[in-house]
């Protein structure tokens, strides 16, 4: 059994999924003195801090139908990486991941929440001056990723299984908090954005990446066909066309956009007011609400102008016309305001 994936230090940030109070470790397993909770700690040593979310939703709870999802369907894959280089190539072309990497403040400790097979977040632990945590549901996901992170001693990034309505750790641990392509598949999603806004410092960064509700019309068209006609019709995705991915890749990307159980879609101007209610500044999106092009000189975490309904409804209607290029996946950031 490998070493548990916890120091010292990270056990301070830990606390019970069940009860919110601190945990103690043993040899092979966490437990809480106060509701006499115990979690189990995996062969690969990752602290197993899944807890079931109890609290009824709105729309009933799809934690455990996603769950079971992705262990069957780890997302993205690892087929296509062998190194810690082919890693920071592969994240290095998107421009989200590369202007993240290169602007988070130096000595940052930073969670990304929904990590799945934990690419970004081993891509950000990479970097010597930051401490990266990556939280998931699925095991499986969390197994690759830890894989990956040991056979390439990728040292600043810690996995834990963790339900998001139920974090693991301590409010306003964590000077950003990332969420890329996660709170659309739950329930309800502003209560997931306001279950880990909490864990994020004043003065921090959080970054939640959502499905477009107008922008992402040509991929529920295409969903709507495959349904229909059968397989065959996702030859109509670009992703699925292209020869350079290989098929792992390519079921991946299908499966996560055609076949996931439950997704929600919002828009730029609904997510701009659950920040604002919930005692966050805009500060940027990708894309810009201002019209302008995304440039790698962009910083993320300087203030750019929030715009009107109207600018923002624009912005949607240009990743309509693009296609819904990416999923239509639009990336708010937002700044906790200091109390």
């Amino acid at each position: 059994m490998a070493e548990p994936d916890y120091s010292k230090p990270e056990l301070e940030l830990l606390v019970c999924p069940r009860c919110g109070n601190g945990l103690l470790a043993t040899a092979n397993e966490l437990g809480c003195s106060t509701c006499q909770s115990s979690y189990a700690v995996s062969e690969e040593g990752i602290p197993l801090l899944f807890w079931p979310t109890e609290s009824a939703l709105p729309q009933g709870d799809v934690t455990e139908v996603v769950k079971a999802f992705y262990e069957q369907n780890p997302f993205p894959n690892y087929d296509d990486l062998d190194s810690r280089e082919s890693l920071a190539r592969k994240a290095s072309r998107g421009v989200f991941a590369r202007l993240l990497t290169e602007q988070i403040p130096a000595n940052s400790v930073v969670l990304e929440v929904g990590c799945g097979t934990g690419q970004l977040s081993n891509f950000l632990g990479m970097r010597w001056d930051r401490k990266m945590y990556g939280a998931d549901i699925c095991l499986n996901s969390l197994r690759l990723a830890k894989g990956f992170r040991d056979r390439y001693s990728i040292r600043n990034t810690t996995f834990v299984q963790m339900n998001l309505f139920r974090p693991v750790f301590a409010p306003e641990s964590f000077d950003i908090v990332i969420s890329n392509g996660v709170l659309h598949h739950t329930a309800d999603t502003y209560a997931a954005f306001r279950s880990i806004s909490r864990l994020v410092k004043p003065g921090g960064y959080i970054l939640i990446g959502l499905y477009n509700v107008i922008g992402r019309l040509p991929t529920d068209f295409r969903r709507f066909l495959i349904r229909n006609l059968g397989d065959g019709a996702r030859l109509l995705d670009s992703h699925l066309r292209n020869k350079t991915y290989n098929e792992a890749r390519k079921r991946a990307w299908f499966m996560d956009q055609y076949k996931h159980p439950h997704e929600r879609k919002h828009s730029f101007s609904e997510v701009v007011q659950w920040y604002e209610a919930n005692g966050f500044e805009f500060v940027s999106s990708i894309p810009r609400i201002d019209g302008a092009a995304v440039s790698d000189h962009d910083a993320l975490f300087e203030p750019q102008n929030k715009g009107t309904a109207f600018s923002r409804f624009s912005t949607e209607l240009k990743m309509l016309m693009a296609g819904g290029a990416d999923g239509a996946l639009f990336i708010v950031i937002g700044r906790k305001r200091a109390t």
